[in-house]
């Protein structure tokens, strides 16, 4: 009986240092999953400048883009219109003409 207390006490003591061993173990992943997030988080904040000038250059580049095609309907429609303009220009001071002739007449 003794022999047998003595065997499931050794198992307990080696139980119980594999549960010690698997704690430390868990301890030890645990830090290094902390000190990784860490490491990246600096990385991460070390980005943020060249992430946001990155942002920022492209939003300006869109907005150049989005300024120039305005800028180019703009001057589509202004030559259009001017065109038109000079269409009807002569006609307009013609009637006009013509009206003032007429009501002097009249």
């Amino acid at each position: 009986m003794k022999n047998v207390l003595q065997r499931l006490l050794d198992a307990e003591l080696k139980a119980q240092e594999i549960v010690d061993s698997a704690k430390q173990e868990r301890d030890r992943l645990v830090n290094e999953a902390r000190d990784e997030v860490k490491r990246a988080e600096q990385r991460f904040e070390v980005r943020v400048p060249e992430i946001h000038s990155s942002f920022t250059n492209k939003a300006k580049e869109r907005a150049q883009t989005q300024i120039n095609e305005l800028e180019r309907r703009y001057q589509e429609r202004r030559e259009h219109l001017i065109e038109i303009s000079e269409l009807y220009q002569q006609q307009a001071i013609s009637d006009v003409l013509d009206l003032i002739l007429n009501t002097e007449n009249n």
